[in-house]
């Protein structure tokens, strides 16, 4: 998708299996061209709770639900996502999040960052996950 200028277009993508944050905060997925750039996803639900409290492979499946849905409302799907960034509060929670991981992703897995024992934006969130996709990159059958 290109402007008369050539240059790229953004586009914000919302869906309605994932709540947006307050105005003026951030956008929770852009498309520009074919890429799409998704915000850390998290165990909040749309009505503002979170899920699954304590427990990372829930959160870790919540996130990549919600990341799928914006996959899906840009056009793609999760097999088109080329780099993820996770975050977890407690590197011990790496079998968790990779068990949930290993149930959205076959094949070659996306690139993937993992960092430990960081602080996220509320005590109820143990995993936090962002991601790149490029429309059109996944394959046809994964």
């Amino acid at each position: 998708m290109a402007s008369p200028a050539g240059r790229a277009v953004r586009k914000r993508i919302t869906t309605p299996l994932s709540g947006e944050p307050d105005a003026e905060m951030w956008s929770n997925c852009f498309v520009v061209g074919d890429q799409v750039i998704i915000a850390g996803m998290t165990s909040k639900d749309l009505d503002g709770s979170f899920r699954a409290i304590g427990d990372a492979y829930q959160q870790t499946v919540h996130c990549f639900e919600r990341m799928r849905a914006y996959m899906e409302a840009a056009g793609g799907t999760l097999h088109d996502i080329v780099k993820i960034n996770i975050y977890l509060t407690d590197i011990r929670y790496r079998p968790d999040m990779v068990k949930a991981r290993k149930e959205f992703f076959s094949g070659d897995f996306p690139p993937a960052v993992v960092v430990g024992n960081v602080t996220l934006a509320t005590e109820e969130i143990l995993v936090e996950i962002d991601a790149w996709g490029i429309l059109g990159s996944g394959p046809d059958k994964p």
